[in-house]
Protein backbone atom coordinates (compact mmCIF):
# COMPACT_ATOMS: atom_id res chain seq x y z
CA UNK A 1 0.00 0.00 0.00
CA UNK A 2 1.70 3.42 -0.78
CA UNK A 3 1.98 5.85 2.02
CA UNK A 4 0.69 8.80 0.58
CA UNK A 5 2.37 11.22 3.38
CA UNK A 6 5.43 10.46 1.93
CA UNK A 7 4.49 11.63 -0.92
CA UNK A 8 2.74 14.73 0.00
CA UNK A 9 6.26 15.57 2.25
CA UNK A 10 8.50 15.38 -0.45
CA UNK A 11 6.72 17.79 -2.34
CA UNK A 12 5.89 19.93 -0.57
CA UNK A 13 9.57 19.69 0.50
CA UNK A 14 10.99 20.14 -2.86
CA UNK A 15 8.59 23.39 -3.20
CA UNK A 16 10.14 24.80 -0.03
CA UNK A 17 13.38 24.15 -1.60
CA UNK A 18 12.27 26.15 -4.62
CA UNK A 19 10.84 28.96 -2.19
CA UNK A 20 14.52 28.87 -0.05
CA UNK A 21 16.34 29.49 -3.61
CA UNK A 22 14.22 32.34 -4.26
CA UNK A 23 14.88 34.15 -0.91
CA UNK A 24 18.71 32.48 -1.05
CA UNK A 25 18.88 34.49 -4.58
CA UNK A 26 18.22 37.97 -2.91
CA UNK A 27 19.43 37.51 0.40
CA UNK A 28 21.06 40.09 2.82
CA UNK A 29 23.29 37.80 4.79
CA UNK A 30 25.79 37.57 2.18
CA UNK A 31 25.45 34.10 1.57
CA UNK A 32 27.37 32.28 -1.65
CA UNK A 33 28.18 33.79 -4.53
CA UNK A 34 26.08 34.31 -7.90
CA UNK A 35 23.31 35.99 -5.75
CA UNK A 36 22.07 39.94 -5.96
CA UNK A 37 22.11 41.10 -2.48
CA UNK A 38 19.51 44.30 -2.54
CA UNK A 39 19.35 47.30 0.21
CA UNK A 40 16.37 47.64 2.33
CA UNK A 41 14.42 45.65 4.93
CA UNK A 42 14.86 41.77 4.58
CA UNK A 43 12.61 40.33 7.38
CA UNK A 44 11.88 37.77 4.64
CA UNK A 45 15.37 36.37 5.63
CA UNK A 46 14.31 34.60 8.25
CA UNK A 47 12.13 31.89 6.46
CA UNK A 48 15.93 30.93 5.42
CA UNK A 49 16.36 30.44 9.17
CA UNK A 50 13.58 28.42 9.62
CA UNK A 51 13.74 25.96 6.39
CA UNK A 52 17.84 25.31 6.06
CA UNK A 53 18.50 23.07 9.06
CA UNK A 54 15.93 20.48 8.30
CA UNK A 55 14.18 20.49 5.10
CA UNK A 56 17.62 18.66 3.26
CA UNK A 57 17.91 16.38 6.09
CA UNK A 58 13.76 15.58 5.91
CA UNK A 59 14.17 14.62 1.91
CA UNK A 60 17.59 12.50 2.92
CA UNK A 61 15.37 10.71 5.49
CA UNK A 62 12.48 9.84 3.22
CA UNK A 63 14.91 8.72 0.60
CA UNK A 64 16.35 5.98 2.80
CA UNK A 65 12.34 5.08 3.46
CA UNK A 66 12.05 4.65 -0.50
CA UNK A 67 15.17 2.87 0.28
CA UNK A 68 13.82 0.14 2.18
CA UNK A 69 10.20 0.12 0.59
CA UNK A 70 12.29 -0.59 -3.14
CA UNK A 71 14.52 -3.63 -1.57
CA UNK A 72 11.64 -5.10 0.03
CA UNK A 73 10.61 -6.16 -3.78
CA UNK A 74 13.82 -6.03 -5.57
CA UNK A 75 17.65 -7.39 -5.08
CA UNK A 76 20.38 -5.61 -4.14
CA UNK A 77 21.80 -5.74 -7.37
CA UNK A 78 18.81 -4.56 -8.91
CA UNK A 79 18.56 -1.81 -6.12
CA UNK A 80 22.21 -0.83 -7.19
CA UNK A 81 21.50 -0.49 -10.67
CA UNK A 82 18.77 1.26 -10.29
CA UNK A 83 20.31 3.71 -7.55
CA UNK A 84 23.01 4.08 -10.62
CA UNK A 85 20.97 5.04 -13.56
CA UNK A 86 18.74 7.52 -11.07
CA UNK A 87 21.08 9.01 -9.19
CA UNK A 88 24.89 8.69 -10.28
CA UNK A 89 24.37 8.80 -14.14
CA UNK A 90 23.35 12.49 -14.07
CA UNK A 91 25.38 13.52 -11.24
CA UNK A 92 28.48 12.91 -13.30
CA UNK A 93 27.98 12.29 -17.06
CA UNK A 94 25.04 14.66 -16.57
CA UNK A 95 27.25 17.30 -15.71
CA UNK A 96 29.06 17.43 -18.69
CA UNK A 97 26.55 18.27 -20.90
CA UNK A 98 24.19 20.78 -19.44
CA UNK A 99 25.86 22.00 -16.24
CA UNK A 100 28.35 23.88 -17.48
CA UNK A 101 25.00 26.23 -18.60
CA UNK A 102 24.18 26.59 -15.09
CA UNK A 103 28.05 27.11 -13.81
CA UNK A 104 27.96 29.83 -16.65
CA UNK A 105 24.96 31.70 -15.13
CA UNK A 106 26.34 31.99 -11.51
CA UNK A 107 29.75 32.95 -12.86
CA UNK A 108 28.10 35.72 -15.02
CA UNK A 109 26.19 36.87 -11.88
CA UNK A 110 29.58 36.88 -9.65
CA UNK A 111 31.61 39.23 -12.14
CA UNK A 112 27.90 41.68 -12.47
CA UNK A 113 27.98 42.29 -8.50
CA UNK A 114 31.79 41.82 -7.53
CA UNK A 115 33.87 45.02 -7.80
CA UNK A 116 37.33 43.00 -8.88
CA UNK A 117 37.34 40.06 -11.44
CA UNK A 118 36.84 37.02 -9.90
CA UNK A 119 38.74 34.90 -12.95
CA UNK A 120 41.84 35.46 -14.58
CA UNK A 121 41.64 36.70 -17.92
CA UNK A 122 42.84 34.75 -21.66
CA UNK A 123 41.70 31.05 -19.64
CA UNK A 124 41.62 28.56 -22.37
CA UNK A 125 38.22 27.34 -23.38
CA UNK A 126 38.81 23.87 -22.63
CA UNK A 127 39.95 25.06 -18.77
CA UNK A 128 36.58 27.39 -18.91
CA UNK A 129 34.52 24.72 -19.56
CA UNK A 130 35.65 22.52 -16.86
CA UNK A 131 35.22 25.28 -14.77
CA UNK A 132 31.67 26.05 -15.36
CA UNK A 133 31.32 22.57 -15.17
CA UNK A 134 31.87 22.26 -11.23
CA UNK A 135 30.67 25.65 -10.70
CA UNK A 136 27.24 24.58 -12.25
CA UNK A 137 26.87 20.82 -9.83
CA UNK A 138 24.21 23.34 -7.71
CA UNK A 139 20.94 21.37 -6.48
CA UNK A 140 22.91 17.45 -8.08
CA UNK A 141 25.02 17.22 -4.56
CA UNK A 142 21.71 16.00 -3.09
CA UNK A 143 21.80 12.73 -5.81
CA UNK A 144 25.69 12.48 -5.81
CA UNK A 145 25.36 11.60 -1.99
CA UNK A 146 22.62 9.78 -2.17
CA UNK A 147 24.46 7.71 -4.68
CA UNK A 148 26.91 7.28 -2.20
CA UNK A 149 24.62 6.20 0.72
CA UNK A 150 22.92 3.87 -1.07
CA UNK A 151 25.89 2.04 -1.81
CA UNK A 152 26.98 1.91 1.72
CA UNK A 153 23.40 0.94 2.44
CA UNK A 154 23.74 -2.15 0.03
CA UNK A 155 27.00 -3.06 2.15
CA UNK A 156 25.24 -2.87 5.70
CA UNK A 157 21.94 -4.59 4.33
CA UNK A 158 24.41 -7.62 3.65
CA UNK A 159 25.84 -7.02 7.03
CA UNK A 160 22.65 -6.86 9.08
CA UNK A 161 20.75 -9.06 7.86
CA UNK A 162 17.53 -7.73 9.05
CA UNK A 163 18.49 -7.57 13.14
CA UNK A 164 19.19 -3.70 13.31
CA UNK A 165 15.58 -3.30 11.24
CA UNK A 166 14.26 -5.37 13.39
CA UNK A 167 15.66 -3.37 17.13
CA UNK A 168 14.55 0.10 15.35
CA UNK A 169 10.88 -1.17 15.59
CA UNK A 170 10.93 -1.35 18.88
CA UNK A 171 12.17 1.98 19.74
CA UNK A 172 9.92 4.21 21.69
CA UNK A 173 8.94 7.55 21.47
CA UNK A 174 11.58 8.88 23.75
CA UNK A 175 14.54 6.90 22.25
CA UNK A 176 13.82 8.44 18.97
CA UNK A 177 13.47 11.97 19.96
CA UNK A 178 16.89 10.80 22.00
CA UNK A 179 18.71 10.47 18.62
CA UNK A 180 19.01 14.09 18.51
CA UNK A 181 22.03 13.20 20.41
CA UNK A 182 24.10 10.73 17.75
CA UNK A 183 22.40 12.80 15.41
CA UNK A 184 24.41 16.25 16.46
CA UNK A 185 27.92 14.38 16.18
CA UNK A 186 27.21 13.12 13.17
CA UNK A 187 27.04 16.44 11.73
CA UNK A 188 30.30 17.28 12.71
CA UNK A 189 32.20 14.11 11.31
CA UNK A 190 32.81 13.84 7.31
CA UNK A 191 32.32 17.60 6.48
CA UNK A 192 33.68 18.63 3.16
CA UNK A 193 35.86 21.50 3.60
CA UNK A 194 34.37 24.74 1.81
CA UNK A 195 31.71 22.87 0.23
CA UNK A 196 29.13 22.87 3.47
CA UNK A 197 26.70 21.43 1.56
CA UNK A 198 28.41 17.71 1.60
CA UNK A 199 27.80 16.79 4.89
CA UNK A 200 28.49 12.94 4.72
CA UNK A 201 28.01 12.51 8.40
CA UNK A 202 24.28 14.38 9.15
CA UNK A 203 22.32 13.57 6.24
CA UNK A 204 24.21 9.80 5.94
CA UNK A 205 22.89 9.36 9.16
CA UNK A 206 19.57 10.70 8.14
CA UNK A 207 19.71 8.40 5.31
CA UNK A 208 19.81 5.19 7.70
CA UNK A 209 17.78 6.71 9.64
CA UNK A 210 14.80 6.83 6.77
CA UNK A 211 15.19 3.20 6.26
CA UNK A 212 16.35 1.21 9.28
CA UNK A 213 13.57 3.39 12.07
CA UNK A 214 10.71 5.49 9.94
CA UNK A 215 10.17 3.26 7.00
CA UNK A 216 8.18 1.24 9.99
CA UNK A 217 4.93 2.05 10.41
CA UNK A 218 4.52 1.22 14.31
CA UNK A 219 7.34 3.51 14.81
CA UNK A 220 5.56 6.40 13.04
CA UNK A 221 1.99 5.72 14.81
CA UNK A 222 3.55 6.26 17.85
CA UNK A 223 4.83 9.33 16.95
CA UNK A 224 1.85 10.60 15.43
CA UNK A 225 0.55 10.36 19.14
CA UNK A 226 2.72 13.20 19.80
CA UNK A 227 2.00 15.68 17.34
CA UNK A 228 0.60 18.31 19.21
CA UNK A 229 3.89 18.46 21.27
CA UNK A 230 5.95 18.49 18.63
CA UNK A 231 4.81 21.14 16.23
CA UNK A 232 4.68 23.77 18.47
CA UNK A 233 8.02 22.91 19.87
CA UNK A 234 9.08 22.65 16.20
CA UNK A 235 7.94 26.08 16.02
CA UNK A 236 9.72 27.32 19.34
CA UNK A 237 12.98 26.15 18.42
CA UNK A 238 12.88 27.20 14.83
CA UNK A 239 11.94 30.78 16.26
CA UNK A 240 14.78 30.78 19.02
CA UNK A 241 17.40 29.34 16.56
CA UNK A 242 16.21 31.97 13.87
CA UNK A 243 16.66 34.64 16.67
CA UNK A 244 20.06 33.51 17.96
CA UNK A 245 21.45 33.47 14.82
CA UNK A 246 19.75 35.78 12.59
CA UNK A 247 22.39 38.32 10.49
CA UNK A 248 25.09 35.60 10.11
CA UNK A 249 26.18 33.55 7.25
CA UNK A 250 24.75 30.32 8.39
CA UNK A 251 25.74 28.19 5.33
CA UNK A 252 29.83 29.72 4.92
CA UNK A 253 32.12 27.12 5.32
CA UNK A 254 34.37 28.84 7.51
CA UNK A 255 31.06 29.37 9.88
CA UNK A 256 29.37 26.08 9.72
CA UNK A 257 30.15 24.05 12.45
CA UNK A 258 29.15 27.29 14.61
CA UNK A 259 25.70 27.68 13.20
CA UNK A 260 24.56 24.77 11.40
CA UNK A 261 25.86 22.35 13.36
CA UNK A 262 25.34 23.80 16.56
CA UNK A 263 22.94 22.38 19.05
CA UNK A 264 20.29 24.86 18.52
CA UNK A 265 20.21 24.18 14.87
CA UNK A 266 20.32 20.52 15.20
CA UNK A 267 17.73 20.26 17.94
CA UNK A 268 14.93 22.41 16.14
CA UNK A 269 15.72 20.27 12.77
CA UNK A 270 15.46 16.96 14.57
CA UNK A 271 11.76 18.23 16.62
CA UNK A 272 10.98 19.99 13.19
CA UNK A 273 11.58 16.18 11.24
CA UNK A 274 9.44 14.58 13.98
CA UNK A 275 6.59 17.24 13.65
CA UNK A 276 6.01 16.62 9.91
CA UNK A 277 5.81 12.71 9.99
CA UNK A 278 3.67 13.19 12.96
CA UNK A 279 1.32 16.09 11.57
CA UNK A 280 1.68 14.39 7.84
CA UNK A 281 0.95 10.78 9.08
CA UNK A 282 -2.03 12.10 10.81
CA UNK A 283 -3.60 14.88 8.21
CA UNK A 284 -1.50 14.10 5.08
CA UNK A 285 -1.89 10.65 4.28
CA UNK A 286 -4.22 11.11 1.36
CA UNK A 287 -4.18 11.80 -2.55
CA UNK A 288 -5.56 13.91 -5.27
CA UNK A 289 -5.17 15.01 -8.66
CA UNK A 290 -3.34 18.05 -7.48
CA UNK A 291 -0.99 15.90 -5.42
CA UNK A 292 -0.58 12.86 -7.79
CA UNK A 293 0.55 15.85 -10.20
CA UNK A 294 3.12 16.80 -7.95
CA UNK A 295 4.46 14.18 -7.14
CA UNK A 296 5.07 13.37 -11.01
CA UNK A 297 6.76 16.61 -11.27
CA UNK A 298 8.59 16.79 -8.27
CA UNK A 299 11.94 15.37 -9.67
CA UNK A 300 12.14 17.68 -12.28
CA UNK A 301 11.58 20.58 -10.45
CA UNK A 302 14.05 19.52 -7.81
CA UNK A 303 16.72 19.14 -10.90
CA UNK A 304 15.68 22.21 -13.08
CA UNK A 305 14.42 25.03 -11.01
CA UNK A 306 17.37 26.44 -10.00
CA UNK A 307 18.81 27.34 -13.74
CA UNK A 308 15.53 28.85 -14.57
CA UNK A 309 15.00 31.57 -11.12
CA UNK A 310 18.90 32.01 -11.37
CA UNK A 311 18.54 33.09 -15.35
CA UNK A 312 15.71 35.23 -14.53
CA UNK A 313 17.57 36.88 -11.64
CA UNK A 314 20.56 37.42 -13.69
CA UNK A 315 18.18 39.00 -17.01
CA UNK A 316 16.43 41.96 -14.06
CA UNK A 317 19.82 42.19 -12.64
CA UNK A 318 19.98 44.72 -15.44
CA UNK A 319 16.04 46.59 -14.51
CA UNK A 320 17.25 48.30 -11.25
CA UNK A 321 13.27 49.88 -11.33
CA UNK A 322 11.85 46.71 -10.72
CA UNK A 323 10.71 46.17 -7.38
CA UNK A 324 12.15 42.83 -5.23
CA UNK A 325 8.77 42.27 -4.66
CA UNK A 326 8.29 42.17 -8.24
CA UNK A 327 11.64 39.91 -8.25
CA UNK A 328 10.50 37.65 -6.27
CA UNK A 329 7.69 36.87 -8.39
CA UNK A 330 9.47 36.45 -11.33
CA UNK A 331 12.11 34.50 -9.97
CA UNK A 332 9.31 32.38 -8.52
CA UNK A 333 7.25 31.64 -11.45
CA UNK A 334 10.82 30.93 -13.82
CA UNK A 335 11.76 28.32 -11.27
CA UNK A 336 8.70 26.70 -11.50
CA UNK A 337 8.48 27.01 -15.08
CA UNK A 338 11.69 25.47 -15.37
CA UNK A 339 10.92 22.40 -13.78
CA UNK A 340 8.25 21.71 -15.46
CA UNK A 341 9.06 22.19 -18.98
CA UNK A 342 12.90 21.05 -19.17
CA UNK A 343 12.15 17.86 -17.92
CA UNK A 344 9.50 17.32 -20.43
CA UNK A 345 11.35 18.37 -23.28
CA UNK A 346 14.31 16.74 -21.78
CA UNK A 347 12.69 13.20 -21.59
CA UNK A 348 11.68 13.31 -25.20
CA UNK A 349 15.50 12.92 -26.51
CA UNK A 350 16.85 9.83 -26.11
CA UNK A 351 20.77 10.08 -25.25
CA UNK A 352 19.64 13.49 -22.98
CA UNK A 353 17.39 11.68 -21.04
CA UNK A 354 19.41 8.62 -19.36
CA UNK A 355 21.98 11.42 -19.14
CA UNK A 356 20.34 14.01 -17.81
CA UNK A 357 17.40 12.30 -16.19
CA UNK A 358 18.62 8.56 -16.10
CA UNK A 359 15.81 7.50 -17.92
CA UNK A 360 16.61 4.75 -20.25
CA UNK A 361 13.49 4.45 -21.61
CA UNK A 362 10.25 6.85 -22.72
CA UNK A 363 7.76 6.13 -19.56
CA UNK A 364 4.37 4.60 -20.34
CA UNK A 365 1.50 6.67 -18.85
CA UNK A 366 0.67 3.91 -16.09
CA UNK A 367 0.21 4.43 -12.40
CA UNK A 368 3.40 2.79 -11.98
CA UNK A 369 5.41 4.36 -14.31
CA UNK A 370 4.58 7.52 -12.36
CA UNK A 371 5.33 5.87 -9.19
CA UNK A 372 8.82 5.42 -10.37
CA UNK A 373 9.41 8.78 -12.11
CA UNK A 374 8.36 10.40 -8.81
CA UNK A 375 10.92 8.20 -6.64
CA UNK A 376 14.00 9.07 -8.58
CA UNK A 377 14.47 12.20 -6.40
CA UNK A 378 14.78 9.93 -3.66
Amino acid sequence: MRKHYLDNIRWATVILVVVYHVLFMYNSVGLAVGTFPTEGPHYQDALLYMLYPWFMLILFIISGISARIYLEKHSIREFIRSRTDKLLVPSTLGLFVWCWIQGWISMKSSQLISPEPIMPENIPAPVMYFIQVLSGIGVLWFIQLLWVFSIVLALIRKLEKGKLYALCGKATTPVVILLVIPLFFAGLVLNTPFIPVYRFGYYGFGFLLGYFLFSQDAVIDRLRKYRFIFLPAALALGIFYTVMYYGQNYADATAHIEVINSVPAVAFAWVAVLAIFSCAREWFDKESNFTRFMVKKSFGIYMFHYIGLSAMALFLYRYEAVPLAVRYIAVLVAGLAAGYVLPEIIRRIPVLRFLIMGISKPKKNTDISKAKEAAAVQ
